[in-house]
């Protein structure tokens, strides 16, 4: 495995050349963090479909676990269980509107990963760089345990667990745990654990931070160690109902499935569990005993438990929610967390959005009203107080407002609107609301799908390495 040694330390090299302005090496977080042995011991694969452009190039890399939908160019990286999802890649001919412009693409998006370090990291397409509209770069950039890259181009970067970059390009930045970042673009920034930023420009600005000493009880990472706290054990517990589905070649969905829903063939759907039409539950999603009312939709690494979604519902990347009630079309951000108890279960109103990188804990009943934003940590219902507010209210607000640890400024009505109309894009996207007539969505296109499986060297120095491979249509 001498090649793949070598690949390593070619991947720390020049992601520390980038961090060099914050002095920040990234050998001791990434070093021995993914034994050797787990790097040869899984395969890779990819989906091909009808409606995803077909165009694969992978060398001098290990891609151990990792999926790849959509056109992906791999180099000089390790990817260890990774999720590529290239399914709104913008095509050749398509229109990109940015402010008073309106750019023609000359050929198709692609994905284009060099000298990185992805571990258990979602990539998702549809970015928003108008420099950069033809390629999808992620270079020069370390990424660890279930964070996100959204839609965002990044560059010389380290990127620490459970944290999302949303719609935001980056250049030799540090992204502590848990943080969840959509700024438009930032440069040699360094953003302390738990944080959450929304900027929209000079249109409005959204910013909390968890309490630093309560986040190290769901996410800790320091260097020389793996990831601990709650939310790796509550990943680590269920880790052996995806070891089966992975290796298994044909495995029989547990129930049928509704007409326009479509159920990942590598998504985990244990017993009691209902399903509506046109849900979605994508690639490492995890549902068991829940109901999936008509339109909901369950992304990549999220986990549902014990809960009732009453449909159209949007659970973003990597969220969790266990023993809860949602009402229509609420929306779950990013990466939060969201546990009641069977004696006492959450309950979320209508029309409510959860605010990425969210916790709720809970120790006692709560109630979220609808119609309300939500972000922060919560543990009771006195907590709800300071951590939340009606979307009417903050609509409103042309200035400053704050709230307990959080404080925004700007409008008001732009932020709210700017959610909701996102939120009807994935919905629509997704095919939620596809009646057979209208256009397929995510949900409606992924039912023909087929996975295709690529293996790496099993033995000598090049062992781990997977050959230079060209798929192609």
């Amino acid at each position: 495995m001498e090649r793949l040694h070598e690949l390593l330390e070619r991947v720390i090299q020049r992601v520390n050349v980038n961090l060099r302005e914050p002095l920040f090496d990234v050998g001791p977080y990434v070093r021995g963090l993914i034994p050797w042995q787990q790097l040869v011991k899984f395969y890779a694969f990819y989906g091909i479909t009808p409606y995803h452009p077909l165009n694969f190039h992978f060398s001098r890399s290990n891609l151990s676990g990792s999926y790849f939908l959509g056109k992906c160019h791999v180099s000089d990286s390790i990817l260890y269980k990774s999720d590529i999802r290239g399914d709104e890649l913008k095509r050749k001919g398509d229109i990109f509107k940015y402010e008073e412009f309106e750019i023609p693409l000359h050929e198709d998006e692609t994905i284009r990963i060099k000298d990185s370090f992805l571990i258990k990291t979602l990539v998702h397409s549809n970015s928003h760089d108008p420099e950069t509209l033809e390629d999808f770069i992620i270079q020069n950039t370390v990424s660890t345990h279930y964070a996100n890259i959204h839609g965002s181009d990044v560059e010389g970067c380290f990127m620490g667990p459970f944290s999302t970059v949303d719609l935001t390009t980056l250049h030799d930045c540090v992204i502590g745990a848990y943080v969840y970042v959509q700024a438009g673009e930032l440069t040699h920034r360094q953003l302390p654990a738990g944080t959450v930023w929304v900027r929209n420009g000079n249109h409005f600005d959204f910013a909390y931070r968890h309490d630093p000493e309560v986040l190290k009880r769901y996410i800790r990472f320091d260097s020389g160690k793996p990831p601990e706290g709650i939310f790796m054990d509550f990943v680590e517990q269920r880790k052996e109902d995806f070891q089966r589905i992975f290796d298994v070649v044909n495995l029989e969905s547990p129930f049928s499935i509704p007409e326009g829903a479509s159920l990942n063939r590598y998504a985990v759907i244990r017993p009691k569990t209902q399903i509506g039409n046109n849900v979605l539950v994508a690639q490492r999603a995890y549902i068991e005993n829940s109901w999936m009312g008509n339109g909901a939709n369950a992304q990549e690494n999220c986990y549902i438990l014990h809960s009732r979604l009453n449909g159209h519902n949007v659970t973003a990347h990597g969220a969790k929610i266990i023993h809860a009630e949602l009402g229509e079309k609420v929306f779950v951000g990013f990466n939060s967390f969201l546990q009641g108890t069977s004696e006492h279960r959450l309950s979320i109103g209508a029309g409510s959005i959860v605010m990425p990188h969210t916790i709720v804990d809970l120790a006692g009943p709560v109630a979220i009203p609808g119609d309300h934003l939500v972000w922060g940590f919560i543990r009771n219902q006195a907590d709800v107080a300071t951590n939340s507010a009606p979307l009417s209210e903050l609509a409103a607000v042309s200035g400053p407002f704050q709230r307990g640890a959080m404080r925004f400024s700007g409008d008001g009505k732009m932020f709210v609107e700017g959610f909701q109309h996102r939120i009807e894009h994935i919905l629509e996207a997704n095919g939620a609301y596809c009646d057979g007539a209208c256009q397929r969505g995510h949900a409606q296109q992924s039912q023909s799908i087929s996975f295709n499986l690529i293996q790496p060297y099993p033995e000598g120095e090049l062992k781990g390495l997977y050959p230079t491979i060209d798929i192609l249509p």
